[in-house]
């Protein structure tokens, strides 16, 4: 009997905020994605960039616990200086890691942190 294994083909990962307005016009403004879907109740929308997909859904409880993503380019510093051209603020700018990577980190309003890495050469 021959076993296969499931392969995963992408993910889009959930990140808490407070206003889904200001949240939307940061992603699109400040790091150009596009806003693909929005939800009737106005709590919940998805924004895009090529293959990324992040979806946004506020934090009505209140407990936003800020979360960090990890979205890998090739384009690392041409990505770089487009957010610089879009006043992004930067947590780190572009800074090789002990582990290989290199990467720049941005925080959105809510504290949730992107980290744009650069893959290695065997990922």
């Amino acid at each position: 009997m021959k076993s296969t294994i499931a392969r995963l083909a992408r993910i889009a990962p959930e990140l808490p905020v407070r206003n889904l307005k200001t949240a939307l016009e940061f992603y699109t403004r400040q790091l150009g994605f596009e806003v693909a879907a929005t939800m009737p109740d106005g709590a919940y929308a998805i924004v895009k960039r090529d293959g990324v997909a992040i979806h946004l859904f506020e934090d009505k409880a209140g407990d936003l616990t800020p979360v960090g993503v990890h979205i890998f380019t090739p384009d690392l510093e041409e990505l770089c200086n487009e957010f610089e051209d879009r006043r992004a603020h930067f947590v780190q700018k572009i800074e090789r890691k002990p582990w290989g990577t290199r990467d720049f980190r941005l925080k959105d309003a809510f504290g949730n942190e992107l980290k744009f890495t650069e893959p290695q050469a065997d990922d």
